[in-house]
Formats: C-alpha cells, sequence, structure tokens
C-alpha cells in the first residue's frame, strides 16, 4: 500500500528520506484538483467541490485561477428585445381596446327613468351633454384655469407627471389621507374616456399606458380640447359647453374669468361643488383657482383681486311633468340600487299615478292662496303611493313633504298618549283640564275653555294642551321621547315638558310614517319609494327589525285617534268609513296639519307659509283636514258624509191658522203662510219654519206709509 503524499504524521527521518520520490505526485495531484476546481467554476458557477482537507506543505501557495466575466451584454440584448416585444403588444392592445376615436366621445351618461308601480314613466334623469370645443380657439384665460389648477406643466410633461406624483404624494403622507391626486390633464381623459372609477393599481398603470398612448398620437392643444369637451362639471353636465350654458347661459368663449375660475374648480369634486345647490363652496372653490392662476403666473397680482364671486343661473335639466316631488326624494336611492349607471336604466317605484293624480287636483282646488301645502300618502308598511311636496313644481322644487322641518303641533300628542298607555292608563282614565304651571311655562288651551275633570279620550278629542302637558309631566319627558323614537322619529327632541305640544320640528314624511306604525300595529314603519326591497345585512335584521305593538294599547290608541275625528278637533275630516286621525296646529298659526289613516292609506297633509309667518284663522282642523277627506274620498272610492238635517222648531198648534180641517192640515211638501211666518213640511216630514214670503221679498214697509188696518185705500192710491 502506497504512503498518503499528504500524510504528515510520519517521522521526519521519513519524510526527508521519501521527498524526492513523492514530490512529484504531490504536484501532480495539486494540478489536477485545481482544474477540476476550474471546470466546475466555470460550468456550475458553484462552489469548490473539492475542499482541500489537510494544509499543504509548508511554502507552497495553490495558484489562483481569474472568474471568469458574466455575458452582461448579451443580457441587455435579450432584455432589449423583450421589451420591444412587450412593447408592441401593448400598441396592439392599446389600439383595439383605447381607440383614439374613443376620446372624442363623452362617457356614457348615467340616464335613469323611474317608473310608477304599473309601469308608467313618472321620471327621466338623464346628462346634459355640451358640443366639443377647441381649446386653441377659447380665449387664454379658459384653459389658464384648467391648467393652473390641474397641471401646470400640461405643456412639458409626456403624458405622466413625476414631479406631480412627487408632490402630491408628500402632501397625502404630510396630511394623513388622500388630500391631493396626481393626475395629468392626459391621464384625466384617459381615465374619463377608457376606464373605470376603481381605486386600484392595475387600473393606475393601465392609465398610464393609455396616456402615453395618447400622447404619442395627439397633440397637447388635441388631448385638453378633449378633455374640456368630456369632464363631469356636477348637475349631470357633461363638458365646458353644457357646464357654462347651464350655469351661466353663455358660450364658452364668452366666460369671464371668474367663471371659468368656478368651472375649473367644479372639476375636483363636481357632485359636491355644483353652484346651484352648493354656491358658498363653489365660490370658496373658485378663489382657490384663482389664487393658483397668479402662482403660476397666467394672472398678475391686481388681476387675481379684481375677479368677483360669480353668480349662476337656477336652471335645471327638463324632468317629466308626473311625480317631480317623488322623483326628487326617490332618485338618490334609485341610483344607489342600480349601481353604476352607463346604459339606460329603469327603476319601478311604489308611486301609484291615480292616486298622485288625486292628491295633485285635491291640493289644486283647495284654496290656499299664498300658503303652501304639502301631502304624503302611504300604505301601512311604508310604501309611498302619492306626494307633493308643494302647489307648483315649476316655480319651487322644495320638496316641504320631505325636506321642510316644521313643528308639528298636536300631532304630537300621539306620542304622548301612547307612553301613558304603555304605562297602564286607558283611554277613560281621567286627567285635570284646568290651567297648570310647570317651571316657568304655563301652557293653555288654544280656545281659552277649561272642562276640569275629564277623561283621556276627551282630552285627546279637544286636544286639551293643559291635558297634555300634565300627561307628559306625569308619565316623563323621557317615556314620551322613547315613544316618538320607537315610532321612527329620528329628529332632535328636546328634553323638556314642552314638547308634548309639538314644538320640536319633523318632517312630514316621518310623522306620517309614525302614524303608519300604529295603523300597522308594528314599529318602526319606514317610509321607502322603490318596488324592489333590498335584503338587509345580518347585523340590520339583528337591530332592525320591527316591533308588535300590544294588540290592548293599540285597540287604545285606535280609540283615541277615532275620537279625535268623531267627537273632536278633526270632525270636518270624517268619513263614511272608520277614520282615525288627529290635528296639529302650532302657535301663531304658523303651521297647520292633519295626519291620519282609513283602510290601508295613510295620509299627512301640511299647510303653512314657507317664511314661517302666521296665517291667521289656520288650523289642522280646517284646511288640512278637509284636504285630507277630499282626498280619502277619492283615493278610498266612497261616498262624503252626508250634510246633518237642518234643525227643527218645535211649533204651537194654537199658532197655527184657524178654519176648516182641511185648511188646518199640512200636508208633505205643503207650506203655510201667515202670522208673520212661512211653515213648510218637507217630503220627508221634517218640518222648517221660515219669514214669510212677503218679508223675504219686500221687506219690513217704511214707517211713513203704514195705515190702520180698517181703513180703506183711495180710488186713486195704490194704481
Amino acid at each position: 500500500m502506497r504512503p498518503d503524499p499528504f500524510d504528515t504524521s510520519r517521522s521526519s527521518a521519513d519524510s526527508q528520506g521519501d521527498r524526492e520520490p513523492y514530490a512529484y505526485e504531490r504536484e501532480r495531484l495539486i494540478t489536477e484538483r485545481e482544474r477540476l476546481r476550474q471546470k466546475y467554476e466555470a460550468e456550475r458557477g458553484g462552489e469548490d467541490p473539492y475542499p482541500y482537507d489537510r494544509e499543504p506543505t509548508a511554502g507552497h501557495v495553490p495558484p489562483r485561477t481569474p472568474r471568469p466575466r458574466r455575458p452582461i451584454g448579451r443580457w441587455i440584448l435579450r432584455g432589449f428585445g423583450i421589451g420591444i416585444v412587450l412593447l408592441v403588444i401593448a400598441i396592439i392592445w392599446l389600439a383595439i381596446t383605447a381607440p383614439l376615436s374613443k376620446s372624442l366621445q363623452p362617457p356614457t351618461p348615467p340616464s335613469i327613468t323611474l317608473t310608477a308601480d304599473d309601469g308608467t314613466p313618472i321620471a327621466r334623469r338623464g346628462a346634459i351633454i355640451g358640443k366639443s370645443v377647441d381649446a386653441s380657439k377659447l380665449p387664454p384665460h379658459v384653459t389658464q384655469a384648467f391648467l393652473a389648477i390641474e397641471d401646470r406643466r400640461f405643456y412639458s410633461h409626456w403624458g405622466v407627471d413625476p414631479r406631480g406624483i412627487a408632490r402630491a404624494a408628500w402632501a397625502n403622507m404630510g396630511s394623513g389621507g388622500v388630500r391631493q391626486g396626481g393626475s395629468t390633464i392626459t391621464q384625466q381623459l384617459a381615465k374619463n374616456a377608457f376606464l373605470d372609477s376603481d381605486r386600484t393599481a392595475t387600473r393606475k398603470i393601465r392609465e398610464a399606458m393609455i396616456a402615453f398612448w395618447l400622447e404619442a398620437w395627439l397633440s397637447k392643444d388635441e388631448i385638453l380640447s378633449r378633455y374640456l369637451s368630456n369632464v363631469y362639471f356636477g348637475d349631470n353636465t357633461y363638458g365646458i359647453s353644457a357646464a357654462a350654458k347651464h350655469y351661466f347661459g353663455r358660450t364658452p368663449d364668452k366666460l369671464n374669468v371668474g367663471q371659468a375660475a368656478m368651472l375649473a374648480g367644479l372639476v375636483k369634486a363636481p357632485s359636491r361643488l355644483a353652484p346651484t345647490s352648493n354656491l358658498e363652496g363653489a365660490r370658496k372653490r373658485q378663489a382657490v383657482v384663482v389664487g393658483a392662476m397668479v402662482d403660476a403666473g397666467f394672472l398678475t397680482k391686481a388681476e387675481g383681486d379684481a375677479v368677483r364671486p360669480q353668480r349662476v343661473l337656477g336652471s335645471r335639466p327638463s324632468q317629466l311633468p308626473n311625480g317631480t316631488y317623488f322623483a326628487d326624494w326617490i332618485l338618490p336611492e334609485a341610483r344607489d340600487q342600480a349601481g353604476e349607471v352607463k346604459t339606460e336604466t329603469t327603476v319601478q317605484t311604489t308611486l301609484d299615478p291615480r292616486l298622485q293624480r288625486a292628491a295633485e287636483r285635491t291640493v289644486a282646488r283647495a284654496g290656499l292662496r299664498q300658503a303652501q301645502v304639502a301631502l304624503v300618502a302611504m300604505r301601512p308598511d311604508g310604501r309611498v303611493v302619492a306626494m307633493v311636496g308643494g302647489k307648483n313644481y315649476r316655480k319651487s322644487p322644495f320638496n316641504r313633504a320631505t325636506q321642510a322641518r316644521r313643528q308639528p303641533g298636536s300631532t304630537f300628542k300621539l306620542f304622548v298618549y301612547l307612553a301613558a298607555m304603555r304605562q297602564g292608563m286607558t283611554p277613560d282614565s281621567t286627567i285635570e283640564d284646568s290651567p297648570v304651571t310647570i317651571g316657568d311655562w304655563s301652557p293653555k288651551n288654544s280656545d281659552g275653555r277649561y272642562q276640569g275633570t275629564i277623561t283621556l279620550r276627551q282630552a285627546f278629542a279637544r286636544s286639551s294642551n293643559v291635558a297634555a302637558a300634565r300627561l307628559t309631566q306625569q308619565v316623563g319627558v323621557k317615556a314620551v321621547i322613547k315613544a316618538a323614537r320607537d315610532l321612527g322619529i329620528s329628529t332632535p327632541i328636546p328634553n323638556e315638558a314642552t314638547i308634548g305640544l309639538g314644538t320640536s320640528t319633523v318632517s312630514l314624511l316621518e310623522l306620517t310614517a309614525a302614524y303608519a306604525a300604529i295603523a300597522r300595529e308594528q314599529y318602526p314603519v319606514q317610509p321607502r319609494g322603490l318596488a324592489d326591497v333590498r335584503e338587509k345585512g345580518w347585523y340590520q335584521s339583528l337591530t332592525g327589525g320591527a316591533t308588535e305593538m300590544p294588540s290592548k294599547i293599540h285597540d287604545e290608541m285606535l280609540d283615541l285617534l277615532a275620537a279625535s275625528i268623531r267627537d273632536g278637533t278633526g270632525r270636518q275630516a270624517n268619513l263614511t268609513v272608520d277614520a282615525f286621525g288627529k290635528t296639529g296646529t302650532t302657535s301663531d298659526n304658523k303651521d297647520a296639519l292633519f295626519v291620519g289613516f282609513a283602510r290601508d292609506l295613510v295620509v299627512g297633509v301640511w299647510v303653512g307659509n314657507d317664511d314661517n309667518s302666521s296665517n291667521p284663522g289656520l288650523s289642522g282642523g280646517g284646511i288640512p283636514a278637509r284636504i285630507w277627506r277630499d282626498f280619502m274620498q277619492s283615493a278610498l272610492g266612497i261616498a262624503p258624509v252626508a250634510a246633518p238635517p237642518p234643525p227643527v222648531e218645535e211649533i204651537d198648534p194654537d199658532a197655527l191658522p184657524s178654519g176648516d180641517e182641511d185648511n188646518a192640515i199640512l200636508p208633505l211638501g205643503g207650506e203655510i203662510e201667515g202670522l208673520g211666518f212661512n211653515l213648510k213640511m218637507g217630503e220627508d216630514g221634517t218640518i222648517s219654519v221660515g219669514p214669510s214670503r212677503r218679508d223675504r221679498e219686500e221687506g219690513p214697509p217704511p214707517r211713513d206709509d203704514r195705515r190702520p188696518p180698517e181703513e180703506e185705500p183711495g180710488p186713486y192710491e195704490g194704481q
């Protein structure tokens, strides 16, 4: 067996003796190992698979082999080739999915049609699209307003502005949220014309690619022209031509500096800043744009200071003539239900065209003069079937049924008496109808009369203020507030005894829904105007469900509401079917209401002035009760209540004319004249007494013409 040439454990003598024979072998092994190592590194690029097991002999240093250079140039060429291929693919994809012709078109306008419950169109809301403009032909201050606030380096970047992106990122980091955007005008055109509004990284990458594409094929003026022709300005208005006409009644080339600045400012938040609904916000944004124009050098400081806040027109898109107040109320919810509307969309509502026409006719013939009116009709489950928000929509689109917050007057007593019924009282329980003082407050009955000890039924029917105040004090203000909240009243209610007389404010829609809860025997009732009801989430299902009203309390509330119509202040609302309701009149006769229900229809009526001024003689038992009655009769198809028979006066038989029996008998339909009065019996046997025909026709003779009864006239007198 041959000894190991690398074995150093042998004696020095052996080593000296064997040095020469093994020197050549050792060098050969070292060379072979080095060759294998270099080969492996060249082929694999890995570590040495043959590490030294032992230290080489003293004084010997293995030769170092230089590492081979990697082919960097080859990878550069490969990357360049891949980039060219991707660029060609991107150009082909953009040519197919983002044709340049599409940037000439405005985004598909969101158009939505509302229909009644029978499918009849009641309102349509669509976009106003203006004509295309040529930016190079517009006055400089018009385009400069948009460049100053949206993209100052528009003419120097290639579609994406790194400086703008960095500035926006820095500002957003400092504010802790998204306060600024770094999108250029080219990117905004790409987004508006080709992309959705979702905020994702993929969409931003596509947006940048399309921006480069537009910059490569279009001039700067062409890009700016298409942007101004398509951008959204609020009020469903697209393009600067439509916006200039809609807000200022002029063409874009006639805009002054202030008007151009206001339009440029709307682009940031067009729905929120639309000057027709938020003029103050639009003017503040206009001032920001003017300041940006000064900073950018488009205006001097003096020119900027000379720009005044602008006025706008109050024009609105044309509407279908029917159901306008209702359509304005339900349109936002209809848009939410329809999702992102890109094409013509139809949404069915709960409006009943027949009942809507009946409501409009009833209001038109109510003889309101200068006063305004609102009417809401709904089913007990909350489906609104008719709505009138004022006398004339064209003159005043303000919806007094949903937007106005007015004092409900005595209609709020519904919650006072509900709280009392919950605490064990009944309509037969008694209360003092006499003057009372609670703290510094001394309520009084509107007619100045007091009945002493009366039942709750009587107090509710005659709408006693002092009884309601005593009852509120007895059951507690918190109990009354809870009753109102349970029935769906969401507006603020002060924690004071005066709420029993309706001093807090509420909308007519919400108040009517509270009465619907009594009709349905469940609370709360949520007013709704859409036919399709969205399914509630699990949390809403657990926390927002309806609560059954105990039958005893429900019957007692019906007892009270029926007494108000039958024997109380709401007599003019009486119907030939079972009817339930309550009147309400505020201080100084500013507001008058009647809210009630019959069969499956719950209706609330309000009458008053928009400026909250007094209406002498106005009361809830007057015009509102009659409007309620007339609408109910038409809606339910019932006959009016028969007028009570005329009063019959008893006649002393001895006062009848004397004579034979035939003359002494008063036949049906006959009449007797004499003794200074006229006695007439109707076909139904009723007897009426009135002045004699002679007294009615001639009246009392002059004093000078009277003569003694025995004196006969002369031959020529009386001819």
